[in-house]
């Protein structure tokens, strides 16, 4: 019989409650982020309050680049270290790394190294901004805790907070951090348009726009002097304007066919105008208004380009209750701006007529609607020579195909000129184009292609 004193199962159970005992009376061991932290601040971290800010994943990068202009001040010193958890998904928070162990929610939470993230810029560049990290911040006798964390899951987002051993520190700290980011943003001044890959998340997109020359942009007589008027004149005098009273938020209205240069006009404007951010507004982005309204408010002055804006802008009887919410919002957005907003808003449209008349009429959604008509007998004349370029043009017949493509776009003229050269080049003549190639090309265009070419390219009743 087996003595019930060396029983196995009872040896083990009487020898984990032994080592249970022991570590209740054994003194906790101090988690060494927190030893630092109260070496760093000359007290107890747990008892110092913390203010901390969410910001949207595309600022990360706006505030890597204020944090570093913050800690680089003179005589500034700081000491950067990082965190490591066992838990992937988890993240701490500033008050949990300063509690004692049993108060964090996670185990396995340690000093490690400092985690980065490359981010983009413009023009293909990356920066690598610090995605979890803890500044020790000291100047003088000031002590500060900077803590920078980013959140993983399905909505990612950034969290910035400051320990110091009075309330009013740290909120100066946030304070100049959100001063600089939005005095030095990395999406001032440039053309950006937002995506939203997953719910919850918006991503900041660069664009680069073509150098558009006023010769490019072929309108009748008169017309881009009045559009440039509204647009570029008004931003030159701005401070003027200001200075008497006049409210700086505007909307400009591109209408007309298909292919007549709208697009290509909003484009000549921004180029016109490089200290203005620019937000496009095309295709899927229609549904981030607000965000992007919200991003032209910080980073004005601004000018926002909505192209096809009769997409979401249709009257609302002739829509379906998903596309009203985004003209809601379009049309709360335009009349949510403060009148010394400096925000201009381009709108571009092929369908006049079904516009909404709450945005189309009414003063300070839109101030001036400008038609883009199909060009004239002597802007199709221009454009033949504006698409001619790079190539010989020998036409005896100019003046016969000027007449013969009246009700045209210049989409379709750009278009006749390339087919033209394209016949040139199969038959070996180079860059020479004689009348035979542009009257092959007219015919296919408007003969062989039909009616949906022709209304693909802007191009109304011609005669081949």
């Amino acid at each position: 019989m087996t003595d019930p004193k060396l029983d196995p199962s009872t040896f083990g159970a009487s020898f984990q409650a032994f080592l249970e005992q022991m570590t209740a009376q054994a003194p906790a061991q101090e988690p060494e982020i927190r030893r630092r932290l109260r070496e760093h601040l000359g007290g107890d971290p747990a008892q110092m309050p913390v203010v901390s800010e969410q910001f949207a994943k595309h600022e990360h990068p706006n505030l890597h680049l204020a944090l570093q202009a913050y800690l680089g001040q003179p005589e500034r010193e700081t000491e950067l270290f990082g965190i490591t958890s066992t838990h992937e998904m988890f993240t701490a928070r500033l008050s949990q790394l300063a509690a004692p162990r049993s108060a964090i929610p996670g185990a396995g939470i340690d000093v490690g190294p400092v985690e980065y993230v490359n981010l983009p810029l413009d023009q293909g560049r990356v920066i690598a901004c610090v995605r979890c990290g803890v500044h020790l911040v000291r100047r003088g006798e000031q002590r500060l805790v900077v803590y920078v964390s980013a959140s993983a899951g399905w909505r990612e987002s950034l969290t910035l907070e400051v320990m110091a051993a009075e309330r009013a520190e740290a909120e100066a700290v946030l304070a100049e951090v959100r001063s600089t980011m939005r005095a030095r943003s990395i999406y001032r001044g440039h053309v950006i348009s937002l995506e939203q890959p997953q719910q919850g998340t918006i991503d900041v997109r660069f664009h680069r726009l073509p150098a558009i020359g006023k010769d490019q942009i072929i309108l009748p007589q008169g017309l881009l002097d009045r559009i440039e008027r509204q647009a570029v004149r008004f931003a030159e005098l701005r401070g003027e304007l200001r200075a008497m009273g006049r409210h700086l938020k505007r909307g400009m209205l591109l209408h007309g066919p298909p292919g007549t240069g709208k697009t290509l006009t909003a484009m000549y404007l921004a180029g016109q105008m490089p200290d203005r951010t620019v937000i496009l507004l095309t295709g899927r982005a229609m549904g981030l208004i607000e965000q992007s309204c919200a991003l032209a408010r910080l980073l004005e002055p601004a000018t926002v380009i909505l192209e096809d804006v009769d997409l979401v802008a249709e009257e609302r009887t002739r829509q379906c209750a998903g596309s009203n919410a985004v003209l809601f919002e379009l049309l709360n957005q335009m009349d949510g701006l403060s009148d010394d907003a400096d925000i201009l808003f381009i709108l571009t449209t092929n369908r006049p007529d079904i516009l909404e008349p709450a945005l189309a009429a009414r003063p300070g959604r839109i101030d001036q609607a400008l038609e883009v008509p199909l060009p004239d007998e002597g802007c199709r004349r221009r454009l033949f020579e504006l698409y001619g370029r790079g190539l010989e043009l020998r036409l005896s017949q100019l003046d016969a195909f000027v007449a013969r493509t009246k009700g045209v776009s210049a989409a379709f003229l750009r278009e006749l000129l390339r087919k033209a050269a394209l016949f040139s080049a199969d038959e070996g003549a180079g860059r020479v184009v004689e009348d035979r190639h542009v009257d092959t090309a007219l015919r296919e265009l408007a003969v062989e292609g039909g009616k949906l070419t022709q209304s693909l390219l802007g191009a109304s009743a011609i005669s081949a």
